[in-house]
């Protein structure tokens, strides 16, 4: 299928378990195959991750000094902006194919939707001149320590969890009473759960909800993976890297 183009999202912090495409992997791939630059588009998707991964210790670098087209990214999760919003940057020869000359504002649009949200580009700009990049790059360097001190915490206690690498969200089993599921606003996926840690989770947090999750344990049991390709027998998979507890498993009444 080398004839048609290709258009190709890569995941820069996926929603559930946080895992990050290897760009230059795909790049070898696409030259390997001799797919010449012009039918290619690569898109990366950076909601969370992409704010986060210049300031990561040994992470990939991402930019647009290798053959991508387009990134986008959130500013009400890591800079903490109080409503939905983003960026999206793409070069310019893409953007000239959206834009449109509009006479009584004599200037030109260049969004999707004919207009934007000015007080979101405020309170991005006032985010990013509070924190600045030693700012960010303390909130970056929280969140990664702590989601590693909330995955090692689990493993100890007993639970199945999984941490990628670049990531600071972190993947463990749902607990089996929904109230506590709802207390917490754990994201729930089948018989999976994350949490996503960002810069106001603190070691304090982490030992309440741990402690709250054995006495779910003693009370209700854990979650059982009833079948073998389950999201959470999926955390078995030794691609993860590292030691996991081992979930438990009720094949047999599937």
């Amino acid at each position: 299928n080398r004839d048609p183009p290709a258009i190709i999202n890569v995941n820069i912090g996926t929603t559930v378990k946080g895992a990050v495409d290897n760009l230059d992997r795909i790049l070898r791939i696409l030259k390997t195959l001799n797919i010449p630059r012009e039918r290619f588009h690569i898109h990366c998707d950076g909601a969370l991750f992409a704010m986060m991964m210049p300031f990561v210790d040994f992470a990939p670098e991402i930019s647009f000094q290798k053959p991508i087209d387009s990134i986008a990214v959130s500013g009400h999760k890591m800079l903490g902006c109080p409503m939905p919003c983003g960026v999206t940057l793409a070069r310019k020869e893409h953007v000239k194919n959206v834009e449109q000359r509009i006479d009584y504002l004599n200037s030109v649009d260049t969004t999707i939707m004919g207009s934007r949200n000015g007080q979101a580009a405020l309170y991005l700009w006032y985010s990013l001149r509070k924190k600045g990049l030693d700012g960010i790059k303390r909130d970056v360097s929280h969140c990664i320590e702590t989601a590693r001190y909330l995955r090692r915490e689990l493993t100890v206690a007993g639970f199945t969890s999984r941490l990628n690498d670049l990531s600071c969200t972190v993947v463990l089993e749902r607990p089996v009473d929904d109230a506590l599921v709802k207390r917490w606003q754990l994201a729930c996926e089948e018989d999976i759960a994350h949490v996503v840690v960002m810069p106001n989770i603190t070691r304090g947090k982490i030992d309440k909800f741990i402690q709250e999750l054995i006495d779910c344990r003693e009370k209700h049991g854990r979650m059982e993976a009833k079948r073998p390709d389950s999201p959470l027998s999926q955390l078995l998979c030794s691609s993860w890297g590292g030691d996991v507890v081992t979930p438990v498993a009720d094949y047999k009444s599937v």
